[in-house]
């Protein structure tokens, strides 16, 4: 798939196409929609599972979309639940379409056979990829980065401290690492690196996009209670922008 200008489908959302600054920024969990072709659009889920964590990552979009403005790069977010399949998993990894998640069990991925992971695969997973590997080949220098939030605490668990979490692989950590550093630099963050989970995992977005073909990549975890608000996701974006194109100078 060529990507040459701004679109919206079932699957994906490209903001910023013909931008060309070398940035491509990513939203895996932007959303928490579920097309109504999947279990009429209702999960089994009650309402309040729905906006949590589980079903995508608040105020994550809004970052991205403030992100994209402030590097003058694209962005690609995606427009399903990853509770009907996550995007950020390998297409052979057993978490991909989720049948418990921090104790929540789905009902409607419960029975979900072949079928049903296939046509969640062709109409939303693989055109999402499309997506972002079209953007990212445009040019040989590519930066990607990948917006997340995580939340607090997960039940059951100890309270997560940081404000933030960059993550990444251990074996290609130079730019991951510049950008910790500066964040720490700062002094009023708890900045995790591979916090509050590990950096990578194989068939992962990052690992799919970045990790294969050599491209410089960071991922980035805000906690979810810090970007409840427009305001909020509009001021972490203009802290991270100038941290993400500093880094670049630091490698």
């Amino acid at each position: 798939m060529t990507v040459s200008q701004d679109r919206i489908t079932e699957s994906f959302e490209i903001m910023g196409a013909a931008r060309r600054s070398r940035w491509l920024v990513t939203c895996d969990h932007a959303s928490n929609h579920v097309p109504d072709w999947v279990a009429g659009g209702n999960l089994g889920l009650p309402a309040a599972d729905m906006t949590r964590h589980i079903a995508y990552d608040p105020g994550a979009a809004g970052v991205s979309r403030a992100l994209s403005d402030l590097l003058d790069g694209p962005a690609v977010l995606s427009r399903f639940s990853r509770l009907v399949m996550d995007p950020n998993r390998g297409e052979d990894d057993p978490t991909l379409l989720m049948r418990l998640y921090d104790g929540s069990v789905i009902p409607a991925n419960r029975n979900a056979g072949h079928a049903a992971r296939e046509e969640r695969l062709q109409r939303l997973y693989r055109p999402y990829h499309a997506a972002i590997e079209s953007l990212a080949a445009r040019q040989d220098d590519t930066v990607i980065v990948a917006v997340h939030s995580f939340t607090p605490q997960l039940r059951g668990r100890q309270p997560r401290p940081w404000h933030i979490g960059i993550l990444f692989d251990p074996a290609d950590p130079d730019y991951s690492q510049a950008l910790i550093d500066l964040l720490r630099a700062e002094g009023d963050l708890s900045v995790g690196a591979n916090q509050p989970y590990s950096g990578h995992l194989p068939g992962d977005s990052i690992d799919r996009h970045a990790l294969r073909y050599h491209r410089l990549n960071t991922l980035i975890e805000i906690r979810n209670d810090l970007i409840t608000t427009p305001a909020q996701q509009a001021g972490w974006a203009a802290r991270l922008a100038p941290l993400l194109q500093r880094a670049l100078t630091l490698i």
